[in-house]
């Protein structure tokens, strides 16, 4: 699976922007008094000014480089506090064969950088906010978990391992992107921060759009 483009929704525009293109160093590659987007590697990440009077936050993950991650975490130490589990600020999940870090931006959301060893390349050059390939997660937090889940499925878009779904957490994607289906307060992993529902819109495989509305209902299109 490939996520084209995310879009999600901030209470704080401004600051997320300067936060992202001046604090991150993202190219940025559309803006409005409404919104603006940054280009990650082949994805594209939008926010949008919230409507809702709410204060959104999501989780995604950016795909790191297989062999950068030790110099994205430096990289990234100098531009923000990293996260900690446990008292460890990095982890490495055997199932994926990838190591992750994370820490949060203005608007609380928690921003995961995953260097997935086996199904992601390597670089020959060094660091920086240009070298990541790609938006690797995307959190679907919905109360419908079971439901949305299905839909997904009947989308093409399989359950991780082709396991069962579950009414709890899943896995869904394929090589170096997933949808994390899940339900609301759930914690966050490497967060105090328990998941929350909001609206968001992402596509995927240059062919389908996956809309969650603020009641975590699910609307998919294919182009």
């Amino acid at each position: 699976m490939i996520i084209n483009q995310a879009v999600l929704y901030t209470h704080l525009l401004d600051t997320m922007k300067d936060f992202y293109v001046n604090s991150l160093d993202f190219p940025l590659t559309a803006a409005s008094p409404r919104s603006f987007s940054i280009k990650v590697g082949e994805s594209e990440l939008t926010f949008k000014e919230s409507s809702l009077h709410t204060k959104p936050f999501y989780h995604f993950a950016f795909n790191v480089p297989a062999n950068r991650f030790m110099e994205a975490k430096q990289w990234a130490t100098q531009r923000v506090f990293l996260n900690t589990e446990e008292k460890k600020d990095e982890i490495y999940f055997e199932a994926f064969d990838a190591h992750s870090f994370y820490f949060e931006d203005p608007a609380h959301n928690i921003v995961e950088y995953i260097s997935r060893h086996s199904d992601c390349p390597s670089s020959k050059v060094p660091f920086s906010s240009k070298s990541l390939l790609s938006i690797g997660e995307i959190n679907l937090t919905t109360p419908h978990v079971h439901s949305v889940g299905t839909q997904l499925i009947n989308s093409g878009i399989t359950v991780r391992n082709n396991r069962l779904l579950n009414n709890t957490f899943n896995f869904l994607g394929s090589g170096s992107a997933f949808f994390l289906v899940g339900a609301p307060k759930r914690r966050w992993f490497f967060s105090n921060r328990d998941s929350e529902v909001h609206p968001l819109m992402v596509k995927v495989n240059h062919s389908l759009t996956v809309a969650l509305d603020e009641k975590g209902m699910l609307k998919i299109t294919q182009e």
